[in-house]
């Protein structure tokens, strides 16, 4: 977490199966992880995370996102995120300036078994919100994000009025597990207009797919813009697939999420 907060843009688990194993198994994710390493765009990556030491308390931005006030019923909205390269850095900026009111968050990053309670944790300490890691069956409510655990997909259910996660075993999806894809066809499915869908700095494609089926499924839609990215790829492709209603810059994101919530 000390790596990923000084501006590491990628994260790999040690070998379990030895080195032979590992290098069977793991090839694609050691290639990908070097690949995204050596695009990314390390003058976004030093200043976010330098802006992410700060510890938690109240903030300018958090103060002035909690002046539009969310509509009655917010608990029927609910924001999908996902984020692959540099992803941990955005993620601690958006959700270090989100206010208690905002409506209830699902996120997938592209992580390692057993770092993403982890990074939970360190969100929840520097987030008026509360962040943790997701578990089966957890409710999703206002002023909570949910992260999916590494290795294990993210799914967004609905019973009645009320939101759900599902946390799911199941082959990879473009090549990842947890897939933001996985997410987002989910959120399209059991929130349609009243979800947010965020796709954030990342390499690859995946998520673009889910992000168009949530904007086709009526839900409102933003794509990171590039010079905020730290790999300008899941982005793009969401981008070039008609997927993002909107293209908005990281600083700007915390804001749209409250514009969502207080919205008719």
């Amino acid at each position: 977490m000390q790596a990923l907060s000084a501006g590491a843009v990628e994260v790999i688990g040690k070998p379990q199966l030895g080195v032979k194993g590992f290098l069977q198994e793991g090839a694609s994710e050691l290639i990908g992880a070097v690949k995204a390493a050596a695009r990314a765009n390390l003058r976004r990556v030093r200043p976010f995370a330098a802006e992410s030491t700060v510890p938690k308390g109240p903030r300018t931005e958090a103060v002035r996102v909690a002046a539009v006030e969310p509509r009655p019923g917010t608990a029927r909205r609910v924001v999908a995120i996902g984020a692959s390269t540099g992803g941990t850095q955005a993620l601690e900026v958006i959700l270090a300036r989100l206010p208690h009111s905002s409506p209830g968050l699902v996120i997938v990053e592209h992580m390692p078994e057993k770092f993403t309670a982890a990074f939970a944790g360190r969100l929840n300490t520097l987030s008026e919100i509360e962040v943790k890691e997701a578990e089966n069956n957890d409710p999703v409510l206002p002023g909570r994000a949910l992260i999916a655990p590494g290795g294990r997909h993210l799914l967004l259910r609905r019973r009645g009025a009320e939101y759900f996660v599902e946390v799911a075993n199941g082959p990879r999806v473009n090549r990842h597990r947890p897939s933001v894809d996985v997410l987002f066809r989910s959120a399209a499915k059991a929130a349609g207009a009243d979800a947010l869908g965020i796709i954030l700095t990342g390499m690859g494609d995946d998520g673009a797919a889910g992000l168009a089926e949530m904007r086709n499924a009526g839900a409102s839609t933003i794509a990171q813009d590039e010079r905020s990215c730290v790999v300008f790829g899941m982005p793009k492709e969401a981008i070039r697939r008609g997927g993002a209603g909107q293209v908005r810059s990281l600083e700007t994101l915390a804001g749209g999420i409250m514009e969502f919530a207080g919205g008719s």
